[in-house]
Order: structure tokens, then C-alpha cells, then sequence
């Protein structure tokens, strides 16, 4: 079951914009972040949670996506996530945040498998400029943004296949843009 989970679980560019995110489901995934490892126990995670229309707007603009296909705007209009969190790593108790970034990548994949688990999906973004998300969504200023997810219901088709002979495991889109294709090492080229 969790190898389905794991599977399913891809990096979402497309969204139902019918299916709402609310609050209350963005917070039971925050939830689970609680019982997952922190490096030496610290937990300075914190999380900003977007819902409402015009904040996931305002944060959508702020991000870029797909940087293997620079020539898409994706997520296309009319596609983009119902949700956001917002990953930030509280300064004040972790001065050298680059100690927790293996907590952010705990925090956020737990809540993408939970996510998948409901029908749900999402993508990690971390291209976006950490002081304009700061001030724009007037986080405090030892919550520094480290990752942000989307949240949503998926509404692309992804198909995993196999890395070429060419070794290429850059991502890639049919001629419509629409079909999206993630090559994946063999279970051989990745044991040592």
C-alpha cells in the first residue's frame, strides 16, 4: 500500500480548480508533521496555510514552476492548486537552517503521501523569492520560507518510464503539453 501511495504520489502541475482546499483539511496535514523526525528533537518547523481564493493567487505568483520546461507557464490558466503550505524554518530556535532542510523534506513528503491517500495531490516548489513570500503574507521574520507545496486535486495525466540509453532523466510533455512523462532510474542503476 505505501508503494502505491508513492507511486501515485507525483509532482501535480495541473488542479480541479472545482475542488476547493479548506482550511481544516490544510491543518490535518500540517498534523501529521508533528509525529514525523526532527533533527535532535528541535521541531522548529512552522507552516503558513492558504485557502482562500485570493491568498492562493497572491502565492501562485510568487512561484515558478517547471523549471525543465521553460517554455510552459505551467500550471496552465484555469489548473493552478486550490491550496497552499507554506514550509518555514523558525530562525529563532535554528539559527543555521540549512541543519533542518532533511526535516522540511520529512515534513513536506508526509504530507504529500496523505495528500495521495485522500485523492488529493500536490508539488513542492522552491523556486520563489523567500523574502517577497515574507513579506507579502507578513510572516514573521524568523519564519523563513524554505518550501512551498501545493495542494489540490490533480487533474493531469503523469506516466512514469524508464531513463534512456541516453541516461536523460529530464521530465518531459507530449506535443499537446498535456500528457506529462517522468523517467525513472532502474532498481540496478541506483544499488551501489
Amino acid at each position: 500500500m505505501l508503494k502505491d501511495l508513492v507511486i501515485r504520489n507525483r509532482s501535480y502541475r495541473g488542479y480541479d480548480p472545482s475542488r476547493k482546499m479548506t482550511k481544516e483539511e490544510l491543518e490535518s496535514l500540517v498534523d501529521l508533521t508533528r509525529y514525523t523526525a526532527s533533527s535532535v528533537n528541535l521541531q522548529p518547523l512552522r507552516y503558513h496555510i492558504a485557502w482562500k481564493e485570493d491568498e492562493v493567487d497572491t502565492i501562485q505568483g510568487m512561484t515558478k514552476w517547471a523549471a525543465a520546461l521553460p517554455h510552459l507557464k505551467l500550471p496552465f490558466p484555469g489548473k493552478r492548486p486550490t491550496g497552499f503550505i507554506i514550509i518555514c524554518i523558525d530562525t529563532s530556535l535554528a539559527p543555521n537552517p540549512t541543519v533542518f532542510l532533511r526535516d522540511v523534506g520529512i515534513a513536506a513528503q508526509t504530507m504529500l503521501l496523505a495528500a495521495v491517500e485522500q485523492g488529493l495531490g500536490g508539488c513542492m516548489i522552491g523556486n520563489f523569492d523567500k523574502d517577497e513570500i515574507r513579506n507579502k503574507l507578513d510572516l514573521p521574520i524568523n519564519a523563513e520560507p524554505n518550501l512551498i507545496v501545493a495542494i489540490g486535486k490533480p487533474d493531469e495525466d503523469i506516466t512514469l518510464t524508464h531513463v534512456g540509453a541516453d541516461g536523460n532523466t529530464r521530465y518531459y510533455r507530449d506535443e499537446t503539453g498535456q500528457k506529462h512523462f517522468v523517467p525513472k532510474r532502474s532498481l540496478n542503476e541506483i544499488l551501489i
